[in-house]
């Protein structure tokens, strides 16, 4: 949620600013909040299982192996559209002369080991960058709210688009949010007892992914101006420059912000490709296969990783990988409320299982 304000969300709402991007959050949010109750809520009753467990225990192999295989390729593209946004970003904003295949690189072998290591691992790596980045991004979060460059007239003139229908592109940037919920497909192994998740955490999330999306869209409408916004490719980088720290080392925020988003983007590329290499690790056992007594199966998605990277990276410009995300966004808002049919179907089986297995 936190790591797409500075990635495609903003640039695909901006480009519907005057065609229903404010419905679509309101809408968005209700639709997202609904979905992350009715996930966590069906993890919450299967302590300690991860979705393939499930798949495998109530479905074919038939089913299960295809179906998981076409969700690794989701994560592994949801991770990559992050990679190539701040490729882009960094070889724009911080290193214009340095190529870019040598940037890509360096950010996708970083994320590479994370994905290797175990699930908790991940989780705890998560923990420890979200304590150290979480903060400062809160506080320049505060600077633009606080800045005397904020026109709030603008703010207002956005609002007032809020009767027009929800696009179904801006809806979608904003579904999109709230879709890091389904990494309990994978995460869930780590959840060995029930945890407590009752209206008040519901409220919670709902109230933070609505601060989280407000600002996302007004705060950059208030500093460039609501007519011109959707010519911007990277809106909140414009924003982040507009401020300043008069008392700091760093007085211009661009460069702080862009730091420590970098983190943030790397704990989401690393969620993303772990969760997917946990996938294909299921469906081609790939525990399995061993060179003189090593276990190597699982550094096969790393070099296909690796080589669709790089390649993807050369080839793609900022308008085709606008473009791909806003397809991307628009199958998601498809494919995860269907899931939940699915859900239904993995209860009842589990259900009918229990008494077979006393019997």
């Amino acid at each position: 949620m936190v790591a797409n304000i500075i990635a495609s969300v903003p640039a695909i709402l901006f480009q519907y600013h005057k065609n229903g991007a404010v419905s679509s959050m309101i809408f968005g949010i209700v639709a997202g909040t609904i979905l992350v109750t009715v996930y966590t809520r069906f993890f919450n009753g299967f302590p300690g299982m991860t979705l393939p467990d499930l798949l495998k225990k109530t479905t074919s192999k038939w089913f299960y192996k295809p179906f998981l295989f076409f969700l690794a390729v989701m994560w592994f593209l949801a991770g990559l559209i992050t990679l190539v946004t701040f490729t882009f970003l960094l070889v724009r904003y911080v290193t214009p002369e340095m190529p870019i295949t040598q940037i890509s690189l360096t950010l996708i072998l970083s994320v590479i080991f994370g994905c290797l290591m175990r699930t908790d691992r991940v989780l705890y790596t998560v923990e420890l960058v979200l304590l150290l980045t979480f903060p400062l991004i809160l506080f320049i979060f505060y600077k633009a709210y606080s800045s005397d460059s904020l026109n709030r007239d603008f703010i207002m003139e956005a609002a007032l688009y809020v009767n027009q229908m929800p696009h179904v592109n801006s809806f979608g940037a904003c579904f999109f949010l709230f879709l890091g919920v389904a990494n309990l497909f994978i995460f869930n192994r780590f959840f060995t007892q029930k945890q407590k998740f009752k209206l008040k955490h519901i409220s919670i999330i709902g109230i933070i992914a609505t601060l989280t999306l407000f600002t996302t869209y007004f705060i950059p409408i208030g500093f460039n101006g609501f007519e011109s916004i959707d010519k911007l490719v990277y809106p909140w980088i414009s924003t982040s420059d507009s401020l300043r720290m008069e008392f700091f080392m760093i007085e211009r925020v661009l460069f702080v912000f862009l730091f420590f988003y970098l983190g943030i983007a790397f704990l989401s590329i690393l969620i993303h490709w772990h969760v997917s290499m946990e996938f294909l690790r299921f469906v081609f056992n790939l525990d399995n296969i061993k060179f003189k007594g090593f276990k190597v199966g699982k550094f096969i998605p790393v070099s296909i990783f690796i080589a669709i990277s790089l390649f993807l990276v050369r080839r793609l410009n900022e308008y085709q990988l606008f473009q791909i995300s806003s397809t991307l966004y628009n199958g998601l808002v498809i494919i995860f409320p269907l899931m939940i049919i699915l859900f239904f179907f993995i209860k009842r089986r589990m259900k009918d299982a229990e008494p077979a297995k006393q019997n």
